[in-house]
């Protein structure tokens, strides 16, 4: 990105009170987006939300729905972002320097568990496909890696034995709206292809050092590199399954082996591991993407409620407008 549109994304965090972590997302990263009217979308981590908020306030009050300011301020919306979302707070609808903002503010070990081990597997989701990280004061890049990773993992479980690279970054942008609720209504129905053609060498950056692991292992071959139709081959036995398997989060190893069985292994170092009982390929990727599924449906359900209330009616209703227009224009 170029360094006088990264200034510029940082010259917002100015108004706000200090942040941990913040990146931007969405169709504002697009190389050849120059559409100055698109919305720029922030995730900002913090270490106190209530009390990040309270100050926020105390700075930029109309950036937040005008009932929640007497209502309980602070308090209530960590309330509503903790007990009825997933954690995070957004305020959608932010006009700053003639531009349309939105940002999401959550707790920075909420999104720490997420990124880890999938928990909520709503930021997880959205730092699996490309951001641009503008402070990071925990690293969070670096703990991304996991999350990448397991990312590479799925998508492969869920992927037959030849695909191209760009049908990989598909399956990744895929997870997170596995059972989304929006996508059956407020979406654009070709939303992945769109992000993954508009961000193609943005997924390359992200995703080759995994995939040239991969192939050093043998465990992937590549026809034609650098191509985005690339053709890539897989190992389909068991044991390569067993080897994704083991990458994902340890609390989507422990959801598999409730449904598919567990058995104990001694290592050599004495160490007793619980790993998932796999009959096949097939079961393990089905088991996997059920457990993907529901995690995003209860989440994308827990969000839109949290989000209705804490952006207000109006706000709330005026974003999903938005949502339902786009989606309406890609399937008519």
């Amino acid at each position: 990105m170029e360094i006088d549109k990264i200034a510029e994304l940082k010259s917002f965090l100015k108004v706000l009170p200090p942040v941990g972590f913040c990146c931007v997302y969405g169709s504002s990263l697009h190389p050849n987006n120059n559409d100055k009217s698109t919305m720029v979308d922030y995730i900002i981590g913090v270490s106190d939300p209530k009390q990040w908020h309270s100050k926020n306030m105390e700075l930029n009050e109309d950036h937040y729905a005008s009932w929640m300011v007497p209502l309980g301020g602070a308090k209530l919306i960590t309330q509503v972002a903790d007990k009825i979302g997933v954690g995070v707070h957004f305020n959608p609808f932010v006009t700053w320097n003639d531009k349309m903002l939105k940002y999401g503010v959550v707790r920075m070990h909420d999104l720490v568990q997420d990124v880890l081990h999938w928990e909520r597997f709503y930021l997880c989701g959205r730092l699996q496909k490309p951001v641009h990280i503008l402070v990071d004061n925990l690293d969070i890049g670096d703990v991304n890696s996991v999350n990448l990773r397991a990312a590479v993992s799925a998508a492969l479980l869920l992927l037959p034995s030849k695909f191209t690279e760009e049908d990989l970054y598909s399956k990744i942008c895929s997870l997170s709206y596995m059972g989304d609720l929006r996508m059956l209504f407020a979406e654009d129905k070709n939303k992945v292809k769109r992000i993954v053609e508009g961000q193609f060498g943005l997924f390359q950056s992200m995703y080759k050092p995994f995939l040239k692991e991969y192939e050093a292992k043998e465990l992937l071959t590549f026809s034609l590199p650098n191509s985005h139709q690339a053709t890539i081959s897989q190992d389909c036995s068991l044991s390569m399954t067993h080897s994704l398997v083991h990458s994902l989060p340890p609390l989507v190893r422990r959801k598999m082996g409730m449904k598919l069985g567990e058995m104990q292994v001694l290592k050599d170092s004495g160490r007793v591991l619980h790993e998932v009982v796999i009959g096949s390929r097939e079961e393990a990727a089905r088991s996997m993407q059920r457990i993907i599924r529901r995690t995003v449906m209860v989440s994308s359900a827990r969000q839109a409620v949290s989000g209705f209330l804490a952006a207000g009616g109006i706000n709330a209703t005026r974003y999903l407008a938005n949502k339902v227009r786009k989606a309406w224009k890609s399937w008519t």
